[in-house]
């Protein structure tokens, strides 16, 4: 018994299908397509984390500056 129920050579049979139906080149593309995608995911969550601590920082600012502006209105009502 190969993964679940599977042989091994039904994995060799359904391989050899797919090769024949999509060719060796196509498939090459394929699985080079298939790797440059999870390089540029990777690399996007590399920079996501990267960048996290400035987003806090402009999200701090944006509330000190909200806080300003509610203390300018609190300040023209008390006159």
């Amino acid at each position: 018994m190969g993964l679940g129920g599977i042989s091994i050579w039904q994995l060799v049979i359904v391989l050899a299908i797919i090769l024949l139906l999509f060719g060796s080149k196509k498939l090459r593309n394929i699985g080079g397509d298939l790797g440059n995608a999870v390089k540029g995911f990777k690399s996007a969550m590399k920079d996501g984390t990267a960048e996290d601590p400035k987003a806090i920082n402009d999200k701090q600012d944006a509330s000190f500056s909200a806080d300003a502006s509610v203390e300018k209105e609190s300040e023209k009502t008390e006159k």
